[in-house]
């Protein structure tokens, strides 16, 4: 079942808090954390294709380098530095609503790029999904808000971002499979990172502690989060993976509550409904009915 890959993926994604919150108790920056992430699950994907040598192919098109530089470059990297600066302008609350509007620029894109339909069941979907994130980005105290319009469009650039790697997660996938992906998308996203931000350079007599919060950081949501995006996005459309990865909020909400007692309010608990709905609604698939051409038609 494709979806309960990109489910798992997101829950992957979800817990990704427990390891940035204990990196930057230890003095490291957002962007720090961030190229951390790249080059230890870069580093980790080495050996892992060296035991798989056989079966896996490295071996790429120079035309086909655009699509890595989609994935690695115009999705990881600037979605994570949009993320981060809508962050700082605006409060965390909005920032992670305006990060999932990104089903709604994956539904556009893939209308136009990959020429996939939009259906009536990708509406709602995406309708509950918007309406749920909102509600919990929202669900904090209104006075707290804060508003900048230079925050709000670098928070629409991580939503954009964030969809960009469904779109040339797919176009890659016609031509090779997602451990190839995963590999060049975090080699290039390195590349990228590990010069303007070294991190390394902080690391002296850090306790062994920091160093496996460092490789869990780089296996759980990271390398094992997107081989199992890229698996399930092999087999559904990229607008449903899209919106079927938004329970990623879920997640890191319930991570919240009961690691780091954060409150769940009203608000909050009626969003989670909301996106567990639209997880429901792109599960359900309907029926065969062999009757006539007419009735084949999905929704």
């Amino acid at each position: 079942m494709p979806q309960l890959f990109i489910i798992m993926a997101a829950l992957s994604w979800g817990f990704i808090s427990i390891f940035v919150k204990k990196l930057a108790a230890y003095g490291f920056t957002e962007m720090e954390i961030v190229s951390i992430r790249a080059v230890y699950a870069f580093l980790i994907l080495i050996p892992l294709l060296v035991f798989h040598r056989n079966k896996v192919n490295l071996k790429i098109k120079i035309k086909h380098i655009p699509y890595f530089i989609g994935t690695g470059l115009c999705s990881i990297v600037f979605f994570n530095w949009c993320y981060f600066t809508a962050m700082n302008k605006l409060s965390v609350s909005l920032a992670v609503m305006l990060l999932y509007t990104s089903p709604a620029f994956v539904a556009i894109l893939s209308l136009f790029v990959l020429k996939e339909r939009m259906t009536i069941k990708k509406i709602l979907a995406i309708l509950f999904t918007i309406i749920g994130c909102s509600m919990i980005a929202l669900a904090g105290s209104i006075e707290e808000a804060r508003w900048d319009h230079f925050g709000f469009i670098i928070g629409l650039g991580a939503g954009l971002g964030y969809a960009l790697y469904s779109i040339f997660g797919k176009l890659a996938l016609k031509h090779y499979d997602s451990t190839t992906i995963t590999f060049y998308t975090f080699f290039i996203a390195s590349f990228c990172l590990a010069p303007f931000n070294r991190f390394w350079e902080k690391m002296n007599h850090l306790p062994i502690e920091i160093h496996l919060y460092m490789v869990g950081l780089a296996i759980i949501p990271t390398v094992l989060a997107y081989l199992l995006y890229t698996i399930g996005l092999n087999r559904i459309e990229s607008s449903t993976a899209s919106i079927l990865a938004t329970i990623e909020p879920v997640a890191a909400i319930f991570v919240g509550v009961l690691l780091f007692n954060e409150n769940l309010g009203g608000l909050q608990v009626i969003g989670v409904i909301c996106i567990l709905s639209s997880v429901i609604i792109l599960s359900i698939r309907r029926k065969s009915i062999a009757i006539s051409p007419k009735s084949s038609n999905v929704i």
